[in-house]
Formats: C-alpha cells, sequence, structure tokens
C-alpha cells in the first residue's frame, strides 16, 4: 500500500488552509497515495490559543469535518486527519482529535491526545494543558486495500516521547504521528525518536509536521517522514510544504520481525 504525508505551514486564516489542504491530498493521491495523514493542527494555527476554542465552537467545527469525509470519499482513500480542535466537556478547552475517514467518507476512529506539550527554555514557552483537555485512550484502526490488511496505531505529536503508549498499540504495522513540532525539539529530537519508534516496535512509521514560520511567530520542524522497520528512513521532505509517499511492504515488516523477534522476546 502506497501512504503519505501532507506536510503544510498552516495559517490563522481557516480557508486558506482548507484549500492547501485539499491541493497537496490531490497530490498525493495522484502519485499513488491509498492512505493520507494530514499534520497537526492542519486547518488553524492560530495568533492565540483561544483560537482553537472559537473554531471547535464556530459552525467550521462541522465544516471540517465533511470537508475531511468529502476528501476521503472523493479519492476513496483513508484519510487521517491529522488533528481538529474539537469542544470538550469544559468550556474553556479542547480536544486535540485525529479523526480517520475511510474510502466512503465514513469515520472510523478517534483519538484525542494524550500527553500534552509542555516547553520553556527562557526564549519559548508551550503549555497545552492551558487550552486542551487530554484523551486517556488509545486508538487504532484497521486500513484495507485491494485484500491487504494495515493495522495502523494514532498518535500525536508529544505522544512520540512516550514509548509506553506505542506498546499499547502492540504489534501494529504502522504507526502515524501528526505533529507540529517546534523548530528548537524538532532539530534535536524528532528524527531520533521517530526512528527509535519504527524499530523498537518493528513496524513502519509515517510522520507529518507542520513546517516554517507562521503569522503567531511559531517555527516548526517540518522533515515529513517514512520511516521501514529496520529504521531507514524511506522517504522524507525537509521543509516546505507538499507531499512525502512511499510504500508500506507487509512482507518486509514479517522479515524483520522473523529474522530478530525481539517483539517475543519482551518480557515485561
Amino acid at each position: 500500500m502506497k501512504i503519505a504525508a501532507v506536510q503544510m505551514t498552516s495559517s490563522p486564516v481557516f480557508e486558506d488552509n482548507m484549500t492547501t489542504a485539499r491541493d497537496l491530498i490531490a497530490q498525493a493521491v495522484a502519485q499513488g497515495a491509498r492512505l493520507v495523514l494530514l499534520p497537526e493542527y492542519w486547518p488553524l494555527m492560530g495568533l492565540r490559543d483561544s483560537d482553537k476554542l472559537t473554531l471547535a465552537h464556530s459552525h467550521n467545527a462541522a465544516v471540517m469535518v465533511e470537508f475531511m469525509a468529502q476528501q476521503a470519499r472523493l479519492h476513496a482513500i483513508y484519510l487521517i486527519g491529522g488533528t481538529i480542535p474539537i469542544a470538550s466537556p469544559l468550556p474553556d478547552k479542547v480536544y486535540n482529535t485525529t479523526l480517520v475517514f475511510d474510502p466512503q467518507g465514513k469515520q472510523v476512529a478517534r483519538y484525542d491526545k494524550i500527553h500534552l506539550f509542555g516547553f520553556s527554555n527562557g526564549k519559548e514557552s508551550y503549555q497545552e494543558s492551558r487550552s486542551i483537555l487530554a484523551g486517556t485512550v488509545p486508538e487504532s484502526f484497521v486500513a484495507q486495500d485491494n485484500g491487504e490488511q494495515v493495522n495502523v496505531g494514532l498518535s500525536i505529536c508529544y505522544d512520540l516521547r512516550f514509548p509506553e503508549l506505542y506498546r499499547r498499540l502492540a504489534c501494529m504495522d504502522l504507526l502515524v504521528v501528526p505533529a507540529a513540532f517546534t523548530y528548537t525539539t524538532g532539530s534535536a529530537h524528532w528524527e531520533i525518536l521517530l526512528r527509535a519508534r519504527a524499530i523498537e516496535n518493528q513496524c513502519y512509521v509515517l510522520a507529518c509536521g507542520q513546517t516554517g514560520h507562521h503569522p503567531n511567530g511559531r517555527h516548526t520542524w517540518g522533515h515529513s517522514m517514512l520511516i521501514n522497520p529496520w529504521g531507514d528512513i524511506i522517504a522524507q521532505r525537509d521543509d516546505g510544504e507538499g507531499v512525502v509517499v512511499g510504500e508500506l511492504d507487509a512482507g518486509f515488516i514479517q522479515q524483520v520481525r522473523q529474522n530478530l523477534p525481539a517483539l517475543q522476546h519482551r518480557v515485561i
């Protein structure tokens, strides 16, 4: 199965981000992708935290969901919708949520980000818990294409630093990581962590980042990539908007797990 990550530089302008996502999804499909991943916060990189709340409680909340369903249906693909803000039980917080749609446009999975990013180095400061309510339940789904079944584990950005989450998503063929990693943390840790998750779980990892300078002052790392179960980067886009497309080879997963049965050797 061909799979793809869409790399974006999202802005505070919802309609512009929708247009960019539509164009890049079409580019990925034109290259044969049957499963497409959007980045974290693809519809909006707001000027302030409260912009997420505004979006989640506006008429555009339904527009985002219908857009993703329509794109999946139009292209007959699995669309993993990066993340969008969804209203939570708390009036001052949203969930940071991944929705997944099948080739008929039906929603088949939902994952609310569990681990909330916090970072401060005196120059930059981020605290997602101020505006986001954490999820509690890991989530996965099965993608099917021409008789092939792919078990896909969902995660979001900061989740990448917590290997225990991925152990709860046991025996996945593919782990996806939509993200908006900062330039500071991404340049230091992004590739290392992604390759580690692929190696230790002996599966493919498809990572999809925001990239570049955003109007809110945030600088994101980009470097969307596809990594195989041996830890090799088989496709990558360093920066700039675009797509990363590569092949998921189920036979190679089995070969790696047979040659080095580390998952069977676990004792904890």
